[in-house]
């Protein structure tokens, strides 16, 4: 990174030719839900909403980076930066970063997925200008030394080891290993304890340094804010370290598709001495730029979404041979996931499979009735109004949205899209990602007899 005096000099050079453009993308109602974004000319990227009837505001920072762009012997090295900078700046000492967010009562966090991570503070909105120092420090300064990732080292493997300790969790790893194989997206987010331990200070300065120059990043705040004042101190927050390299510095692009990944009739079991087996049937989803993702949501909440819901009727409630039973989706810049997760009695393991294809084999070749798809859609907005009903969420929506669209949808528009879903639309992608042929992971107390059985599920 360049000095703050010659980061000065450059900008000035270049005033002319590189200055910040501000943009309301959404307009709101009556100043509330106004959504504004303003690029630096450093590349930096600010977008906020506007919630004035609220005293809280989350302030977060988007990195264009996760585990997808990691290498095999960099496998979790996106989650071990995560954690590396809580642990000091030039500024300030892990504790003066912990505690100066405890000390006005907020919150601070961060998460790493397949292809982005986010650092975030939630606080009053007095104490946002606070938030904002705390948080732009930790992502322009932070020293990543020997001593501290020696130390996290310890952390993270001890959190591996509680990921599988929980099976209900680790069959969504397994999973994704099934569907993709030796493939980014296939290896799971924290990495292995082989890959953690051979990971260096050295590599992981460089993965730092690679991955999150301001034109890789998303600033994102919501709630009682001033988009204005917040632009004027995340750019101060930023000079001060000295982290533009270019006034002519232009965003990195959201991530585009690079390649679909299809995958079918794959099996993984894993036997593990377990009270449950743990198990996950799907298929090849959606890309999430994909326009039938609307007609997907609606269709995964009509089949596993809810109470109501055709698998937990069937599974659940009808026969009670599970207590948890739910479909899911993801979906990445090229391709997706269908999923259905069910936890039962390892004898009931292949009474649950065979309801469970027989469902997505019945909606695959029939399609799901008026009555379902009006339901689902139903149930699809008020959840997704009722998710976004405080800070933290908003700042999760815009903030993803810029980095993973490079485009904001309002509410209001969102709602529209999904009432507007035709119960053709939903059959149609019904034939198309149910009528694949299933991939299939286990986890439980599996006998030689069972596993052999398991592969018939997904004949």
């Amino acid at each position: 990174m360049t000095s703050s005096s010659s980061q000065a000099t450059a900008r000035t050079s270049s005033e002319a030719r590189a200055v910040a453009r501000t943009q309301t993308l959404i307009k709101g109602t009556a100043g509330i839900g106004v959504v504004r974004k303003t690029t630096l000319p450093g590349g930096l990227r600010i977008v906020t909403e506007t919630l004035p009837s609220v005293r809280s505001a989350t302030f977060g920072i988007w990195a264009h980076v996760g585990s997808r762009d990691e290498t095999p012997s960099l496998n979790g090295a996106t989650h071990y930066l995560e954690h590396l900078l809580f642990k000091g700046t030039t500024r300030r000492s892990a504790l003066d970063i912990s505690s100066a967010i405890d000390a006005v009562g907020g919150e601070m966090n961060a998460f790493t997925a397949k292809e982005y991570t986010c650092y975030y503070a939630r606080v009053l909105d007095t104490d946002l200008p606070l938030a904002i120092d705390v948080v732009c420090d930790m992502l322009t300064g932070s020293l990543i030394r020997e001593e501290d990732v020696d130390v996290e080292r310890g952390a993270i493997l001890e959190e591996i080891a509680m990921t599988e300790d929980d099976p209900g969790d680790c069959v969504h790893d397994l999973f994704a290993q099934t569907m993709f194989g030796d493939n980014p997206l296939g290896r799971p987010v924290l990495g292995t304890v082989d890959t953690v331990n051979a990971l260096t200070a050295d590599r992981i300065r460089r993965f730092y340094k690679k991955h999150y120059d301001p034109t890789h990043l998303v600033v994102a705040a919501a709630g009682n804010i001033d988009h204005h004042k917040v632009v004027r101190q995340v750019r101060a927050a930023f000079e001060k370290a000295g982290a533009f390299k270019s006034a002519d510095a232009a965003p990195i692009a959201p991530r585009d598709g690079r390649r679909a990944i299809r995958t079918a009739g794959r099996v993984e079991l894993i036997g593990r001495r377990t009270e449950q087996a743990h198990v996950v049937l799907g298929m090849p989803g959606l890309a999430r730029t994909d326009d039938r993702r609307w007609a997907l949501g609606v269709l995964n909440t009509a089949l596993g979404g809810g109470m109501s819901s055709r698998l937990f009727q069937e599974v659940r409630e009808k026969r009670g041979l599970a207590y948890s039973v739910y479909s899911y989706t993801s979906g990445f810049a090229d391709c997706g996931l269908f999923g259905v997760y069910a936890g039962c009695r390892p004898s009931q393991v292949h009474d649950v499979l065979k309801i469970c294809r027989d469902e997505l084999d019945q909606v695959a070749e029939h399609g799901l009735s008026d009555d379902e798809i009006g339901r689902a859609i139903g149930q699809l907005r008020g959840s997704t109004v009722l998710g976004l009903e405080d800070t933290g969420a908003l700042m999760n929506r815009i903030g993803k949205s810029e980095l993973c669209w490079g485009d904001q949808m309002s509410v209001d528009d969102m709602l529209a899209r999904i009432a507007a879903v035709t119960p053709d639309e939903v059959r149609s992608v019904a034939r198309d990602i149910l009528g694949r042929r299933p991939s299939l992971s286990v986890i439980g107390p599996l006998k030689d007899k069972q596993a052999a059985r398991l592969h018939d599920a997904v004949a």
